[in-house]
């Protein structure tokens, strides 16, 4: 896949951390560190000289914080930048505006407390940086949200109905591939979303097209945990309809999204005419964790026609398999196109698997999800 080495420059105010980092990624033999800085004014120089191919870079810096560097970055020398934050609140939603602002990926920083932590942590970012090696990366034209959309008021206890569940095996979330498709008691519309990497500003661009009595919305983005939260807060402040991270019981209802909880796998089930979701601690599927295929295939086992996919931008084939379901189950299904894509890798497989009916670019697939909700 890579036929040479990947330059990575690496940006963090703390020695250790970048130590760590240079460890990780020298241990794999397709990513070569050109150079570390320890600040923005450092690498600013070192990527006019090295001109890397991917750039690690941390948020909280003295000098010059990593959000203006990141602006920087993207407005004269774009390059796919990588967000190497902590788990804190306030990192974590430094790092949601990260993304707004061109950064094709976010992790938290990596823990080198025993040898298990460290594979795991050197197989994720590199994997990370390979992607980011190949994102589609423009110069970007910054818009700032001065004024959060008007909501229309709606009753607390609308959002707020959750269904009690019972505790289900971790095994449970893997789906049968059963054709017995659910014969429906609503005709209400239901909305499944996943997105990899670049999918934030998709589902930021897609949800803030939705009218407040949209259909209900399930999304799965590939995010590390503690990150969905600020993310779904970030949205709800910028959309129309409201958005949330999900939490066992939710029922899906019109006028709201609901985003899965990193390391947690969303499933949709319905239990008499009312569709709702849980959050399931199974194991990883497509080396993902929520994956994009549980919600899709069980969209396809419990809501069938009512149901619409959409798959965005993303490496991998994460959510292919789902989407054939939904389509074989009577559902409408679209993909993101190659050239609004930041990496055109899973509705690509979609495509190639026969699971889409319609391919379009960004801006057009909020409107195929309105359309076929009528």
């Amino acid at each position: 896949m890579h036929r040479k080495k990947i330059k990575v420059l690496i940006v963090d105010d703390s020695a250790i951390v970048r130590q760590a980092l240079k460890y990780i990624f020298d241990s794999d033999p397709f990513i070569d560190v050109v150079a570390v800085a320890v600040n923005p004014y450092f690498a600013a120089k070192k990527i006019q000289k090295y001109k890397p191919d991917v750039i690690t870079l941390d948020i909280q810096m003295p000098e010059m914080d990593g959000l203006t560097f990141l602006k920087k970055i993207m407005s004269q020398f774009p390059t796919p930048v990588i967000i190497i934050s902590s788990y804190s609140e306030k990192g974590s939603l430094n790092a949601i505006k990260a993304l707004e602002y061109g950064a094709v990926d976010v992790l938290d920083k990596p823990l080198l407390s025993d040898d298990i932590v460290i594979e795991k942590s050197k197989r994720r970012l590199c994997n990370a940086v390979k992607i980011a090696s190949v994102a589609n990366i423009k110069k970007r034209q910054y818009q700032t949200y001065t004024q959060t959309p008007q909501k229309k008021k709606q009753p607390r206890t609308q959002f707020n109905t959750t269904l009690k569940i019972e505790k289900k095996h971790s095994a449970d979330v893997i789906i049968s591939a059963s054709k017995n498709y659910p014969t429906n008691f609503t005709s209400d519309k239901v909305i499944a979303v996943g997105a990899s990497t670049g999918g934030t500003e998709a589902i930021k661009t897609f949800l803030m097209a939705m009218p407040i009595n949209a259909p209900g919305i399930v999304i799965v983005q590939h995010m590390p945990e503690k990150f969905t939260l600020s993310f779904a807060n970030r949205l709800n402040d910028l959309c129309t309809i409201r958005v949330k991270e999900a939490e066992n019981g939710d029922v899906i209802k019109r006028g709201l999204a609901l985003i899965a909880p990193g390391n947690r796998h969303l499933l949709v089930k319905r239990r008499g005419n009312q569709y709702y979701v849980i959050t399931n601690d199974g194991p990883l599927v497509n080396r993902h964790k929520p994956a994009v295929d549980v919600l899709f295939r069980t969209m396809a086992k419990y809501v069938g026609k009512n149901g619409i996919g959409i798959i965005m931008t993303g490496m991998g084939a994460d959510g292919a398999k789902g989407m054939l379901e939904m389509k074989q189950s009577g559902a409408k299904t679209a993909a993101q196109n190659e050239q609004t894509c930041v990496v055109f890798g899973m509705p690509k497989v979609a495509i190639l698997k026969g699971g889409v009916d319609e391919v379009l670019p960004l801006e057009r697939l909020a409107n195929f999800a309105l359309k076929y909700s009528r």
